[in-house]
């Protein structure tokens, strides 16, 4: 019999402090039953189960994850949230459908505010904005693209040569940029915890419990290591990974990137630099180019380097040398700091597919789900899954239609044919970038 493929990083996340390390919840143990069972707690997972047990405090709600929301994929990310559509790569398949787009990520985020302010969660939440950068100077179509969108939607920006990002940056690396209040830096660890943390009453959570198949019928089976959940609905919050759970071909492909954060940075290390608050900055090609932050306590993130992560197992050889590539980068767009050292790597999956075009809706009788990020996940994926709860349950929201017209995401060819498209694929986003690096 063969059984889902379970995640599985051989790294550990550089955000995770001291008190996310312990497990908050059980493994379970026994069969029991449910009314929903949601795989996957993340942020969509979580939205959605907050979203259905609010609706009705008598479902009976269980959120399982093959670990936990601290080491899941929305703990590993870069702590973005992103409020206006952006270019995945060279791709604009977002800023075509900006409208809604804005619509979806702006309610996302007032979601996450209120939840913020209303559960008192530390997670060191700044609307700072961030910065879209570019290196060559010859590539300005993206930029004017994102311009050009701005404009449209009337939303404020500044355009920012080299000398001015460098006074806000700290380094002369990037030659434009354009920076757009409209977006969050968080610790994502710390807030995807403290979400799944705070879930209502009748939702029950379950760690270390990873699903082996679902068995399909009026009521469902839910199998795992130690135990069965029976259940009549299913929503399956695991983006790309766990393709032998889905009741369909599968129309996303799981990606891996790899952050690696500094030591923070001294007194005498900071005076080599300009004043600068804390910032986030991402680049023209998320592919190519590298995802940076300067963090409230002094230290520098690097993303960059992005791999096919079919089975959503990366191993210790792929986070070494992702390290390596992460420190000649940081000296290159850093020189001055080259006795500031990196002190943890640690990778985390994205769910891609074809047209931008999310994963969303029924997948079948009974089985829901919410994916296809893109690599835009926090309020993306929050919004996603409070939308798809209220359709599940026929409640109406007027953001339903939005959601719908981001269209279906595009098939995609099963191995061997899905591995070599995608090889070719990231050679062609690696060479359109290749003076983004």
């Amino acid at each position: 019999m063969k059984y889902a493929s379970v995640p599985l990083n051989q790294n550990q996340n550089g955000w995770l402090k001291e008190d996310l390390l312990s497990t908050a919840f059980p493994t379970l143990v026994g069969n029991t039953q449910a009314d929903w069972v949601v795989v996957g707690s993340g942020f969509a997972g979580v939205s959605f189960a907050r979203r259905l047990a609010n609706h009705d405090r008598n479902l009976k709600i269980i959120l399982i994850d093959a670990a936990s929301a601290a080491e899941s994929s929305s703990a590993r990310n870069s702590g973005f949230i992103i409020g206006l559509p952006h270019n995945i790569g060279s791709s604009t398949a977002e800023l075509k459908k900006a409208h809604s787009y804005r619509s979806l990520l702006q309610e996302g985020i007032n979601q996450l505010t209120t939840l913020i302010e209303q559960q008192g969660i530390e997670c060191e939440w700044e609307n700072v904005g961030k910065y879209h950068c570019q290196v060559d100077t010859t590539q300005e179509r993206v930029l004017k693209e994102y311009t050009d969108n701005l404009d449209t939607m009337s939303e404020p920006y500044q355009v920012l040569e080299k000398e001015s990002l460098y006074q806000k940056l700290g380094t002369r690396f990037y030659n434009k940029g354009i920076y757009t209040p409209s977006a969050i830096l968080v610790n994502p660890a710390s807030l995807i915890t403290a979400l799944a943390n705070c879930l209502p009453e009748n939702v029950t959570v379950y760690n270390n419990t990873p699903v082996l198949e679902i068995l399909p019928g009026n009521i469902a089976q839910v199998v795992t290591p130690y135990g069965t959940i029976k259940t009549a609905k299913i929503m399956l919050a695991t983006n790309a990974l766990s393709r032998e759970l889905a009741p369909v071909i599968s129309k996303q492909a799981a990606m891996a990137t790899f952050a690696s954060i500094t030591a923070p940075l001294n007194p005498e290390q900071r005076r080599r630099l300009p004043a600068m608050s804390s910032w986030g900055l991402t680049p023209v090609n998320a592919i190519a180019g590298a995802t940076l932050r300067y963090t409230q306590d002094h230290r520098f993130l690097i993303r960059q380097h992005v791999t096919a992560a079919l089975n959503g197992r990366i191993t210790a050889a792929q986070t070494y040398r992702a390290t390596q590539l992460h420190q000649r980068l940081f000296q290159k767009i850093y020189p001055q700091l080259g006795d500031v050292p990196l002190t943890r790597t640690w990778s985390g999956t994205i769910s891609v597919t074809r047209n931008g075009a999310p994963v969303w809706g029924a997948l079948g009788k009974n089985i829901y789900t919410a994916g296809g990020c893109n690599g835009a996940g926090v309020s993306k994926q929050t919004i996603a899954g409070t939308l798809l709860a209220d359709y599940a349950l026929g409640q109406d929201h007027p953001l339903i239609g939005a959601m719908q017209e981001l269209g279906k995401a595009n098939y995609l060819p099963p191995s061997p044919i899905l591995d070599v498209a995608i090889a070719a694929s990231l050679m062609k986003e690696r060479y359109l970038g290749r003076k983004e690096i």
